[in-house]
């Protein structure tokens, strides 16, 4: 290290020390890359919702899991396929509807008489990205079908113990504005979703775009993959070693606290919500070109990863969800903030 009062240091050479600090702290180039043709790939089906698609690249990399909330026909179908088909993996649709049931997606045995014994078919569960669409279409018993392979990536039938393939993504969608012939997800359900996003309408020109697009048929048809499984597993395990202060872990838990003790809110957010929050905010950091994470990535995050964790006090379930999220932002504007 140069003498700083022998005359030998320049102004040449600070910058050359910022320049090689500040790329200490910036994802490789290589895997920004990647980053960033996924995104991108996905933000030409789904015109104009930059962060939606930011907070399923998110999820994705974070090893969660994302369950879009919105209103037919505004493209939750698109994300999730358009998610799945930039990603060179194995990839299975569910129509989930009121007669399905835990054996159309874990799979079952089927007896072969010629052999004499029983032989296991495995449902579409065993993929790399399962898209749930309608999820809450079908019973409780089904939806309980996914508990397990959410939460430790593997299921058991029938006495036996399967592994699923890594990764292993859930995107589900469902319409919260309809109640008939619907079930809705339990809160057990609910927390095995990373985080809960809502996409909404565009804007006039952005759904001018959405026409012309159309014209060839469905965009998202022609989507190339533009990720393979190995780079997705490199870029999950990049995530896991995004550094967190301890100042951020103090952070989170401040704002974890805030939600049990808030007396607008019946029921705060558990452990397994305060873990999600830190992964999903060391994904944003490294979505964001960033290894540490800064307080504005756990910001982002807190209501997309908590709105749908927290009951409200007295209210229907209707009305929950819009007043949790006034209720956390309530939260986040008075917990002190690191620096």
């Amino acid at each position: 290290m140069r003498n700083l009062n022998s005359g030998e240091f320049s102004y040449q050479y600070f910058l050359s020390l910022v320049a090689v600090r500040h790329k200490e702290h910036r994802v490789p180039s290589d895997l920004q890359q990647l980053i960033g043709q996924l995104e991108q790939n996905v933000s030409h089906v789904l015109l104009g919702k930059p962060e939606p698609v930011r907070l399923a690249v998110v999820a994705l990399l974070a090893e969660g899991h994302v369950l879009v909330e919105d209103a037919p026909g505004v493209g939750k179908t698109v994300l999730a396929k358009a998610l799945a088909k930039s990603l060179n993996c194995k990839f299975q649709r569910l129509q989930f509807t009121p007669d399905l049931l835990p054996s159309d997606i874990l799979g079952s045995s089927v007896f072969l008489p010629n052999k004499g014994e029983f032989d296991f078919r495995p449902g579409p569960i065993f993929t790399n990205v399962l898209l749930a669409d309608e999820i809450n279409r079908t019973t409780p018993r089904t939806q309980s079908a996914l508990l397990e392979a959410m939460s430790e990536g593997q299921v058991s039938i029938e006495g036996m113990t399967h592994k699923l393939d890594s990764p292993f993504f859930v995107i589900a969608t469902q319409n919260p504005f309809e109640y008939d012939g619907t079930y809705p997800l339990p809160e057990n359900q609910l927390d095995r979703f990373m985080v809960c996003l809502e996409i909404g309408y565009p804007e006039r020109e952005t759904e001018r775009q959405v026409l012309i697009s159309h014209r060839d048929g469905e965009p998202v048809d022609k989507l190339q993959p533009v990720l393979n499984e190995i780079q997705v597993r490199e870029l999950q395990n990049a995530v896991r070693h995004v550094r967190v202060d301890d100042g951020i872990n103090d952070y989170i838990l401040d704002l974890v606290a805030a939600t049990r003790s808030h007396p607008e809110l019946a029921l705060g957010v558990s452990p397994r919500a305060a873990l999600t929050l830190y992964r999903a905010a060391q994904s944003m950091a490294i979505v964001e070109n960033r290894n540490y994470v800064i307080p504005d990535d756990v910001k982002r995050l807190v209501i997309p990863v908590f709105a749908h964790r927290v009951v409200c006090r007295g209210l229907m379930r209707q009305g929950q969800r819009s007043r949790a999220k006034d209720v956390l932002r309530q939260i986040v504007n008075s917990a002190r903030v690191p620096r």
